[in-house]
């Protein structure tokens, strides 16, 4: 099944976003946090949200029996912990950062006023809220129909921040433990897959991890069949 690729961050110039929520109009305390740094843990009270400026922040939930699933990596331009606004007390997921990065942190109450006050930042918070909304639809279709390989097709691709043509993009580091907790397939299934996709061109290692466009055919064609004749 065809998953279309949704662009992460805010409508218009994440810039412009950034820059409105860290002038004096907006009450905010700006923190930093380090590689492996735990933002805000499942359980804890849900106090405010977060703006990320720079970094990568894994989300995970663990259940009752101890498993860790990855729901999101979230990256500069994305809103974090908006479910305490919506009411709930406690926080639903863990936070933690897999780059060193910075954020801003804005109090639930203010949040709220200001999404009751600022118009246009209301229009585009909504906005991103209703993509993510769309986005996590469309992981749940992708785990349901699609095989492993094309779901790590399209995880990289989101992570890469996939949108800018004829360009290859840079990954932030992720594990290929991690990659698999996202997909829901083994680290050994994707390293066989990475593997593939480095012969084929799709993605290249120069000391960093980089994704081609052209992986964007394993997602939108029927690569398994193409594969296998």
């Amino acid at each position: 099944m065809k998953i279309p690729i949704q662009r992460h961050g805010l409508a218009g110039p994440a810039a412009e976003i950034f820059a409105f929520l860290n002038s004096d109009r907006v009450s905010k305390k700006r923190i930093e946090f380090r590689k492996r740094q735990t933002l805000f843990s499942q359980g804890e009270p849900a106090r405010n949200v977060l703006y990320i400026q720079e970094g990568n922040i894994k989300v995970a939930v663990t259940s009752a029996a101890g498993k860790e699933a990855v729901v999101a990596i979230l990256g500069p331009g994305d809103f974090l912990g908006e479910a305490c606004l919506a009411g709930h007390p406690l926080r639903i997921l863990t936070a933690t950062a897999m780059t060193p990065g910075s954020a801003l942190a804005i109090e639930n109450a203010e949040m709220l006023r200001l999404l009751h006050t600022e118009h246009e930042f209301s229009d585009r918070f909504i906005s991103y809220m209703v993509t993510r909304n769309l986005r996590t639809e469309e992981d749940l279709i992708d785990q349901l129909f699609n095989s492993s390989e094309k779901r790590l097709a399209r995880a990289l691709l989101l992570l890469a921040r996939y949108g800018q043509p004829n360009q290859a993009l840079a990954l932030p580091r992720v594990s290929q433990t991690v990659l698999a907790e996202m997909i829901g397939t083994t680290r050994t299934r994707v390293n066989y897959f990475m593997n593939k996709f480095r012969k084929l061109g799709f993605i290249e290692y120069d000391g960093a991890l980089k994704i081609n466009n052209s992986l964007l055919s394993v997602v939108l064609h029927d690569w398994e069949r193409a594969t296998a004749a």
